[in-house]
């Protein structure tokens, strides 16, 4: 029974009494938590009494003295977030030497480097920023060639930082990487014309390559024949060598060379499709065929009747 009275009490001092006490003191200003990355500024009658930018725990009594418990009721607490902001400022109109009407976006990050002036110099500091870098912008890259502004972004952006900077400092804000991001045309009649610049420039190329295709493919196919020609007549030029070696060797042989002769000759009677009529070797069909040829091939006699 003990042992669950000790662990009730326990429980209750813990979990209830003490987050219960420090409730209290913090409410009554005897300290405060600060997390990281953040500001307290504490202003009293118009004036400020503390400025608190350390994490951690802080007594206010240790820093405000005798302040502390009044500074929660007739006081102000401002809480500043001291970490890194960034802005994307769209298409700031410049024009180029060329008179090419120009646009650039610009990306920078700012942080709070003095919570007193951040608060009190200026109503409006992140807009003054912009405002400053917007000018910067304007003022710094106006009027510069136009090959420049589409290629030397870095040390457009430093030139934009070097001159935002000073001023920025002295309302709190402080200035951190500035980066050129777009730079673009701002006249769509000039896209248009840029656009079909570039679709004729692309035919040109394309027409240009196919032509040059073309050639090769002609000088190729021209070499090839040219090539093959001279080939042809080689072999053309060879064959009757060849032929007229072959018939010098059959001619040593008089038997070879006779029954070639004679191949050759039923080769081309063949070949020219005349017609062939066979008499018998012993017959008198061919005389009398004969002596009729020779008979119709003589003269008739003058005043002779013609049938």
């Amino acid at each position: 029974m003990n042992v669950l009275i000790s662990a009730a009490v326990t429980f209750a001092v813990c979990f209830l009494l003490v987050p219960a006490i420090f409730l209290v003191l913090q409410f009554f200003g005897f300290y405060v938590i600060v997390p990281e990355r953040t500001c307290y500024v504490y202003v009293l009658f118009g004036k400020v009494v503390a400025i608190i930018n350390e994490p951690g725990l802080h007594i206010l009594f240790l820093k405000l003295g005798l302040k502390a418990p009044i500074v929660r009721w007739l006081g102000r607490l401002y809480v500043l977030d001291m970490r890194i902001d960034q802005q994307y400022l769209r298409s700031q109109p410049v024009n180029s030497e060329e008179g090419a009407p120009m646009g650039i976006g610009i990306w920078y990050e700012m942080f709070i480097s003095d919570p007193v002036a951040y608060l009190f110099k200026n109503a409006d500091p992140r807009g003054s920023l912009a405002t400053n870098v917007s000018n910067s912008t304007v003022r710094c890259l106006s009027n510069l060639k136009l090959a420049d502004l589409l290629q030397n972004r870095h040390t457009m952006s430093q030139t934009v930082r070097a001159e935002v900077s000073p001023q920025s400092h002295e309302w709190g804000y402080k200035l951190g990487s500035v980066y050129i991001r777009k730079v673009h045309f701002r006249d769509g009649q000039m896209i248009k014309q840029i656009e079909e610049k570039v679709v004729n420039r692309l035919r040109q190329v394309t027409s240009s390559i196919k032509q040059d295709g073309a050639n090769q493919v002609s000088i190729i196919t021209s070499t090839a024949e040219r090539q093959a020609a001279v080939e042809f007549a080689k072999a053309a030029a060879m064959r009757p060598r060849i032929v007229g070696e072959a018939l010098n060797q059959v001619a040593v042989d008089p038997e070879v060379e006779a029954a070639m002769f004679e191949i050759l000759e039923t080769q081309k009677i063949v070949e020219s499709k005349a017609r062939i009529t066979m008499i018998p070797q012993n017959g008198g069909i061919l005389s009398e065929l004969m002596a009729s040829s020779s008979r119709a091939r003589e003269p008739l006699p003058s005043g002779a009747p013609t049938k």
